[in-house]
């Protein structure tokens, strides 16, 4: 049931993806294609605002920092998981894996690989900064949304 929370956790996470989207992409290899990076990290955000913060929203200042912070790790959970997914999809299609279980397991190795550039203290601020204000807002918007 769309609710003015899940709105407002969508919005956030959206504008949050994007920030971060464009913080991530100075620190890859310059000969990195994006492609769709930006664009596929926004919807990730506003499906993980609809789902994972909207619900959760209204129970008082302490549940609303935890409900941004929990967000803003699945937003970066899920952003990490599939553009490694791709990333072994793109390289699988170049014959680069001998077999599938290969495969699977490059996907662990190249989210740790992404984990490790991205792991930077601007980041980190960044993420923590918007984890609040997303939960403050979405807090707030179930409050005053009814």
């Amino acid at each position: 049931m769309p609710t003015a929370a899940r709105l407002m956790a969508a919005i956030c996470l959206a504008v949050t993806a994007y920030v971060i989207s464009l913080m991530v992409m100075p620190l890859m290899p310059e000969s990195t294609d994006f492609g769709y990076f930006v664009p596929l990290n926004i919807v990730l955000g506003l499906v993980v605002g609809w789902v994972v913060m909207g619900p959760r929203a209204g129970r008082g200042a302490t549940a609303a920092v935890n409900n941004g912070l929990a967000g803003v790790f699945v937003l970066m959970f899920w952003g990490v998981g599939i553009q490694s997914a791709y990333e072994m999809f793109r390289l699988a299609m170049r014959h680069r894996y001998d077999g599938p279980s290969e495969a699977i397991i490059a996907i662990f190795t190249i989210g740790a690989e992404y984990v490790t550039i991205i792991a930077t203290i601007p980041i980190g601020v960044a993420l923590l900064v918007a984890a609040l204000i997303s939960g403050v807002l979405t807090d707030v918007a179930d409050r005053y949304g009814r």
